[in-house]
């Protein structure tokens, strides 16, 4: 099984853009982490005032009181500056595009990117001034969502996406393979992934309404949409194999992988909160596990997990993109 052959085209004329793009996909990921911390850790009132921190303008607060002061002041204060960064960069990127990108509606979606890490900023301030745990949970579901977002600006804007106007995939045996129905289940990964950070959201912020059983119905529902989701990721890995393109699903084998680590660390990050579940307390050592606050080991994992399902739903909005692009691409020049 051989790879498709790109056909040589010309680099992308907005490069500048890709780069920027490229560079806020891998400054917002590390961004997730530390977020994800500032749950895990309850860090998140930290700081009470906002935009400010401490009566301090948010870049001139003392550093040796950020960098060696309480541990939770330091995840929740260098949260707020690496958003700060990612705002930046996304300025880059919207400048760069309008300046270079030849298609409109991708300068509109370097557009979103500024509005969305500038409503994601609000958000969580908003969060910090009002208290408001709601408003908590909603910051940790925009946030996997934002990322997919420079996810797919990156792709769109990348090479591969211009390389893609070269080939001829329904004239390739191969790339007739992809149906509408591989369109369809690809997308489901997206929507599948996407739910599981919501309900995980639930899960991490649980509201003081909720009842026992609604608890226990979210966590149930995680479980089975997590087995779903490893199952289609399988399906999706060996429809695109046939295909023979290795960007397409090599991806694919990446999300299987993936998606098993997630459900390992969800196991993990169950353990390390509740104790050992019933139905797996045949472990050695198990009965006598007692669950303890969290120490800096337990904190990693839980927000392993976190980050993690982020990561899985930005694959699977690579792999989206690319196989939509391979099926409807045609010789004709971008529009």
């Amino acid at each position: 099984m051989s790879s498709l052959e790109f056909s040589p085209v010309a680099d992308p004329p907005a490069r500048w853009m890709h780069r920027f793009a490229v560079l806020s996909v891998g400054l917002v990921w590390p961004l997730i982490w530390v977020g994800g911390l500032v749950t895990t850790y309850d860090a998140g009132m930290a700081v009470p005032d906002w935009p400010n921190t401490y009566g301090y303008n948010l870049f001139l607060y003392p550093y040796e009181t950020w960098l060696l002061g309480p541990f939770d002041l330091f995840i929740e204060h260098g949260h707020r500056l690496l958003a700060a960064v990612v705002g930046f960069v996304a300025i880059a990127l919207m400048i760069a595009a309008i300046r270079a990108e030849p298609r409109r509606w991708v300068v509109w979606l370097s557009v979103g990117v500024l509005v969305a890490v500038i409503g994601q900023g609000v958000l969580g301030g908003l969060r910090v001034v009002l208290s408001d745990r709601t408003l908590a949970m909603l910051h940790g579901c925009t946030g996997p969502a934002f990322f997919a977002l420079c996810v797919a600006t990156a792709t769109v804007s990348g090479r591969w996406w211009w390389n893609a106007a070269g080939r001829v995939p329904l004239a390739e045996p191969p790339l007739r393979k992809l149906s509408r129905g591989i369109l369809i289940a690809v997308a489901g990964l997206v929507v599948l992934s996407y739910l599981q950070l919501v309900l995980g959201a639930q899960l991490r912020h649980v509201q003081p309404t909720m009842s026992p059983s609604g608890f226990t119905h979210i966590v149930k529902t995680h479980i089975v949409v997590a087995l779903g989701l490893w199952m289609l990721t399988a399906y999706v890995w060996a429809a695109l194999r046939k295909c023979g393109d290795l960007t397409l699903f090599r991806p694919a084998l990446v999300l299987i992988g993936l998606v098993a680590i997630q459900i390992l660390l969800g196991i993990a990050t169950w353990v390390v909160n509740y104790g050992w579940p019933t139905i797996i307390q045949w472990v050695p050592g198990s009965s006598d596990y007692i669950v303890q606050s969290k120490g800096f080991a337990e904190s990693i994992i839980v927000t392993a997990h976190v980050a993690t399902g982020s990561l899985i739903l930005a694959v699977s909005t690579l792999v989206v993109l690319r196989v939509a692009r391979m099926r409807y691409v045609t010789c004709q020049p971008l529009e």
